[in-house]
Formats: structure tokens, C-alpha cells, sequence
């Protein structure tokens, strides 16, 4: 059996990097990544939360999920800027493209991170590190932003080597380096680890990885169950899982986010499905498509996936259609535990748009709002596609 090499690629502030380039590509002197910086909303407007920070940024103690407002008391002159999705799934696909150039099998697991299986590279390359160092400078001199490498024998230890300092950097974690890079991190670093877990191990006199590889795996099993043993398995550096290819896309269009910290309320999430529903519907409109299924996603501090769906009598790309029906599925889905993820899909999707307008269940002044809502998506996509995305903006957004 021939003995596994894997990297885990993963995106240094991944959307505020894009944004930087993006700016920097249309004529901006100043590089963001430079300044204290986020992309979370606009200053002015003091509202959103933080979903990438610049490292000045973070010398502000500035994270990651925080309220914009937060951030703005923390760093006054702190520059905000709106998330713009479709620039983000641009630069990933560039990004995946050029990983798969250097790896047979690529598994990409998120918008700005990738599994690579490199066992047998050494055909190729002198050492790990030559192949890694390739793909950084690769990626650096072709798309303009950085990313972090881990190197090791299995994805979990992959993964937790890309996390080590940041950014731009390249990082080992073989099993006979765990001890010495990997024991001593508190619990909350361990993947799979989320915050209710971290808070039981501490009751339970565990603090650090080393702990928890040191622990009676029953012990653990006892207090959290078989979540327990995993990460008993992981604090020694056990996992099998192979690297997958990333399935074909879905028929439909979907986006989804994931905060560092937990969404804890129905107002925090709604902001987040707003601009999740935009993103998604201006897909559509651009494709002139429509969509009778509507989904919401979420993973919870529990790493648990769960999703709801509806089946609408009618299509539609409207943002407010997606928007209203997303706050109904995400009532009915969310059970109150703490979000991590939030995603909003569409399928079935036609070429022509269908009304069904059925009485008793529908009455004219309802299709009619459909109809003007259309209009306005259609005039903020022409304003936004002549001005700028941040031109005009929904009222709801203030």
C-alpha cells in the first residue's frame, strides 16, 4: 500500500483577498490586505457583520462574525466593503483550476479551501515542500493572492497544519510531529471540536489536544458520546478518509457562508439570507432562468447538516420571492442551536417562467406584487451593472 500525501490548500481571508485584487486590478491604489479593512457592509450604513478582516484588521482584535458597529468601535478609520458572491465563485473556480493541474484527485470542501492528494509525487518532486511551494507561487503569480498549505500523511492533519500562523505559509504536521505541534493547542482548535463541546471538555479537566489523546476514549464516549472517540482519534492524529473528487454541480443555483461565529438569533440570520437570496436570484436573472424549488440550508455548532425545501406553484428569480420564502423555510428549520452555515439553493429550474395564479390560494394582488417586484430586480440589476454594486441598495439593507 503505498503511504498517502495530502495538502489541504486553503485561501488566505479569502474574500477580502479577492476583493483586494479585484480593486487593485480596476485602477485602486491602495491594497486593502494593507489597511485596516473587512468585508461585512458599508461603514456608512453601520450594519452587517464581519465575514473576512485584513491582518491590521485583526491587530484591532477584530473577528471574524462580529457586528459591523463592533468592529467600526474597535477601529474608527476601518474601511467596510459588501460582499460581492459572484466575484468570490470567479476567483475559486481560477483557484481550483490551477490545483488541478498538480493533483489527480482535488476535493474542494468549501468556497477557498481544497483537499489535494499527492501520494506518488515524489516522481515529480524532490520533496513535499518543492511541490508546495510550486503551487503557492503558482497561485501568487497568476491570480495575485496567497494561500496557506498543510502538508501531512491524512486530510484531518492536512487540515489542521493549514491553520497554523498565517499568512502565505506552508506547514507540516506528520503523526511524528503531533506531539510537539499539535498537543499543546486548546481544545477549541481541534477540527470538529465546536464551542459547546470545548466548554464540556474544560468542565471535564481537558483543555489541550494532548489532553484529549491522553483520555480514556470510553471516558470521552461517556460525556460526548461518539463525538467522544472522534476526537480522541483525531488528538491522535487517526483519520482515513480518502480525498474525493468534488461532484459535478447540482442542477440549480445555490450559495452558502460560513461565520466563524455562531448565528445565534432570527436578526442575524436575516441579513445573511438577504444577501445569500440576491446572489442567488441574480444567477438566475443573468442565466434568464427560473426556479420553483427554493432551499435553505444550515449547519449548526454541531457540525449537523439539516435543509428544508418548498415547491412553489409558480417560477421566479425575484429576490423577494427567494427572500420571504427563505425566512418561512429557515423558521420552520431551525430548532434554536447556534449556526455556523447558512445556504440558500434553488432547483427545478425552466426557461420560461410559469404562473399559476389558483384561486383561493392566490388572490391578483399577489401575482401583481410578483410582477413589480420583477421590475425592481430588473432596474437594480441595470443600475448595479452601469454604477457599481454598492450604487443602490434594497431598503431592508439600512
Amino acid at each position: 500500500m503505498k503511504e498517502r500525501l495530502i495538502f489541504h490548500v486553503d485561501v488566505n481571508s479569502a474574500y477580502l483577498s479577492w476583493e483586494a485584487v479585484h480593486q487593485l486590478k480596476n485602477g485602486a491604489s491602495t491594497d486593502i490586505r494593507t489597511i485596516p479593512s473587512i468585508i461585512g457592509g458599508d461603514t456608512s450604513l453601520r450594519k452587517g457583520v464581519v465575514l473576512a478582516k485584513s491582518l491590521p484588521a485583526k491587530r484591532f482584535r477584530i473577528h471574524t462574525g462580529e457586528p459591523v458597529t463592533d468592529a467600526l468601535t474597535k477601529c474608527p478609520t476601518l474601511q467596510s466593503f459588501q460582499p460581492n458572491f459572484p466575484l468570490y465563485h470567479k476567483y475559486s473556480k481560477a483557484f481550483i483550476t490551477i490545483l488541478k493541474k498538480y493533483a489527480p484527485v482535488v476535493e474542494q470542501v468549501s468556497i477557498d479551501e481544497a483537499y489535494l492528494d499527492m501520494s506518488g509525487l515524489h516522481y515529480f518532486y524532490s520533496t513535499p515542500l518543492e511541490a508546495a511551494e510550486k503551487i503557492q507561487t503558482d497561485i501568487r503569480e497568476t491570480l495575485d493572492f496567497t494561500v496557506n498549505i498543510g502538508i501531512s500523511s491524512n486530510k484531518l492533519l492536512a487540515k489542521m497544519a493549514s491553520d497554523f500562523e498565517k499568512p502565505d505559509k506552508i506547514h507540516t504536521l506528520f503523526p511524528s510531529e503531533i506531539e510537539k505541534k499539535m498537543w499543546h493547542l486548546p481544545v477549541r482548535t481541534l477540527f470538529f471540536t465546536g464551542r459547546a463541546a470545548a466548554q464540556k471538555l474544560n468542565q471535564l479537566g481537558i483543555y489541550t489536544i494532548g489532553d484529549i489523546a491522553k483520555s480514556n476514549p470510553d471516558f470521552l464516549k461517556a460525556h460526548l458520546n461518539s463525538q467522544g472517540v472522534t476526537l480522541w482519534n483525531y488528538a491522535n492524529g487517526r483519520d482515513n478518509s480518502p480525498v474525493k473528487e468534488s461532484p459535478d454541480a447540482p442542477k440549480g443555483y445555490g450559495n452558502s457562508t460560513t461565520l466563524s461565529k455562531d448565528l445565534t438569533s432570527l436578526s442575524e440570520a436575516k441579513p445573511v439570507l438577504l444577501e445569500l437570496c440576491e446572489t442567488v436570484t441574480k444567477r438566475l436573472r443573468e442565466d434568464q432562468v427560473y426556479a420553483q424549488v427554493i432551499e435553505v440550508e444550515l449547519k449548526d455548532s454541531h457540525f449537523r447538516r439539516k435543509s428544508h425545501q418548498t415547491v412553489l406553484d409558480y417560477s421566479t428569480n425575484t429576490t423577494d420571492d427567494f427572500y420571504q420564502t427563505s425566512i418561512k423555510l429557515f423558521k420552520e428549520l431551525w430548532d434554536g442551536t447556534p449556526i455556523r452555515l447558512l445556504g440558500v439553493r434553488s432547483g427545478k429550474l425552466t426557461l420560461d417562467k410559469i404562473e399559476q395564479i389558483q384561486l383561493f390560494t392566490e388572490t391578483a394582488s399577489s401575482h401583481e406584487k410578483r410582477e413589480k417586484m420583477s421590475k425592481l430586480d430588473a432596474a437594480l440589476d441595470s443600475i448595479q451593472k452601469k454604477h457599481g454594486k454598492n450604487s443602490i441598495m434594497r431598503a431592508s439593507k439600512l
